[in-house]
């Protein structure tokens, strides 16, 4: 049985590493935004829209519960999930939680480049976006520290990068 559990800031690239690396390793691959959405028929906005943020957060918590139950996976985990409730603790006695660890420097070439799509980040210029990052991160970093991995993340601008990346959680985890 094998769980690996992916957790970081918006942009270190979660799902790209998770989808990869399950492909690699025959495992099934889980977005938890993409499950929620598919398990609750609405887009992860709508419900943040129609519940707020604690409405969602509940949701996310109880979802989280099914998915870290399954078998032979590597899921990928929201942004923010590790950081509510008893989140990470859960997740560490769940299986292996690998923290892609990446600077805010990092972090923002990554979102720059999909800056439209995400609805936190719609509206910044690049000043008030890297702030924004420095912000966050600071004040998730105490959660996603309690991982039993953490990998240090280069930019994945390009494949080589990406499978670099995979390469880095697969030494950490043994595998």
């Amino acid at each position: 049985m094998k769980r690996i559990i992916l957790i970081g800031y918006m942009g270190a690239g979660k799902t790209t590493v998770g989808k990869d690396l399950a492909k690699q390793l025959g495992v099934t691959f889980y977005d938890l935004d993409w499950y929620i959405e598919n398990r609750m028929r609405k887009r992860v906005p709508e419900i943040f829209a129609e519940r707020g943020e604690a409405g969602f957060r509940e949701i996310e918590r109880n979802m989280l519960h099914e998915v870290a139950e399954f078998e032979n996976v590597v899921v990928s985990c929201g942004g923010g999930t590790p950081c509510f409730f008893d989140n990470m603790d859960y997740l560490n006695q769940q299986g292996d939680v690998v923290y892609l660890r990446a600077t805010p420097e990092v972090l923002f070439r990554h979102l720059k480049m999909g800056k439209g799509i995400r609805p936190l980040l719609q509206g910044k210029n690049d000043d008030e976006l890297l702030a924004f990052i420095k912000e966050q991160l600071a004040k998730r970093e105490e959660f996603y520290m309690k991982a039993n991995h953490i990998v240090e993340i280069p930019c994945m601008e390009n494949e080589d990068k990406i499978n670099q990346t995979i390469e880095l959680v697969k030494a950490e985890l043994h595998i």
